[in-house]
């Protein structure tokens, strides 16, 4: 067994946790006693069936958080990996296991960070914080947008908040996520009359009734984006109707869709829009929504520099700003006030069979998490 950091070490101990969304498995409690042994209070939220914790040392602003999830995807199947994605590895310096980068790695970076910060900066300005909840790869219900509630509550205000996703390209710093997408996703149904094809003056096809106002749909332009995001973008995810006899005409079609859009456009008229173009065509329909997040954004301020600064120093690079990807709960911190960036390891291998990161990477960005504490907190 060759040696291992602090940092590497925290993270296999959490890989080796089969803490499978919604199960935490006992990471949090490995986390809590590591935090209680740096003063820090501690206060259990759980929600249903979803472990979080809120963690805080100081009662004075600012306030500094690191954000994450002990939760992780599901392995698939087993065999396919070259390693038992549960049973942490070291080979060819690179850590495999579920959860190396997504996102275990970053909250092990996370706590051996704040051991090192806070043995030598016991009185650092203002206060630090943790939020870590066993809910972000589920359904995102009982996990930080409940906690965000609770705080909000109380009017306890996030100033600059990490979220530890593998946000890194190549190099870990390479890419800071400083705001992502909103996500919104409709369901579609588009009523007909079923009936025999051989009479066609009896039924009404919705499959041919749908097809100009989905062509529609799919070639609106919703907004140019901006310097930050791309256009917003509707993808239609999922088709269906019929029988599945050739000679029958199906009475419904139901439609699943997506729109990734950018600050430039509201859900609302997301909504408004989308409702325009199916009437503009005369159908009889049914649509449903869910917001699954508001795009958020933090452009400049402290953080961002800090951030900048700290990679810069640490790795000798520069860093790209970037909001590309999907969603992560940085959408529910962000509407808060704080400013928000996701900052973690490289994400090339995430939610794949053989996840893993290269083992120095973990200790490069606890380096930085802690650099970045110093510039801001002290």
């Amino acid at each position: 067994m060759q040696n291992t950091s602090p940092t590497l070490q925290l993270a296999m101990d959490l890989i080796a946790r089969r803490s499978v969304t919604p199960e935490d498995a006992g990471c949090q409690d490995l986390m809590i006693a590591r935090l209680k042994s740096l003063g820090f209070e501690i206060e259990l939220l759980p929600f249903a069936d979803v472990s979080n914790f809120w963690a805080r040392r100081g009662t004075e602003g600012p306030l500094f958080c690191f954000a994450g999830h002990t939760d992780v995807v599901p392995s698939g199947p087993e065999d396919k990996w070259q390693h038992p994605p549960f049973t942490p590895t070291l080979e060819n310096g690179n850590l495999y296991g579920r959860g190396a980068a997504d996102m275990k790695g970053g909250i092990a970076a996370f706590i051996t960070a704040l051991e090192r910060f806070i043995s030598n900066h016991p009185d650092h300005q203002g206060s630090i914080a943790l939020l870590i909840t066993s809910d972000e790869e589920g359904p995102f219900i009982n996990g930080t947008t409940r906690v965000i509630d609770v705080l909000e509550a109380r009017n306890e205000k996030i100033d600059w908040c990490i979220v530890g996703e593998p946000s890194s390209t190549s190099l870990t710093g390479d890419t800071i996520k400083n705001g992502r997408r909103g996500s919104i996703s409709g369901d579609l149904t588009i009523h007909g009359v079923q009936g025999h094809v051989a009479y066609p003056h009896l039924v009404k096809n919705p499959i041919h009734l749908a097809a100009p106002a989905l062509a529609a749909l799919s070639t609106e332009i919703w907004d140019d984006g901006n310097e930050f995001f791309p256009p917003t973008s509707l993808q239609i995810s999922n088709i269906h109707a019929g029988t599945g006899a050739t000679n029958v005409v199906p009475g419904d079609l139901k439609v699943q869709f997506n729109l990734r859009f950018s600050t430039e456009i509201s859900a609302e008229q997301i909504k408004a829009r989308t409702q325009q173009i199916l009437e503009a065509h005369d159908l009889d329909f049914a649509l449903t929504w869910i917001l699954n997040g508001s795009p958020f954004l933090t452009s400049e301020g402290a953080l961002v520099t800090a951030c900048q600064e700290s990679i810069k120093v640490i790795t000798g690079k520069e860093t790209e700003l970037s909001t590309a990807g999907g969603t992560s709960d940085g959408r529910f911190i962000a509407p808060t006030g704080a400013q928000v960036v996701e900052l973690g390891p490289c994400n090339a291998t995430i939610h794949k069979v053989n996840e893993h990161v290269k083992a120095k990477d973990l200790d490069i960005l606890s380096e930085l998490y802690e650099n970045i504490m110093a510039r801001l907190l002290t």
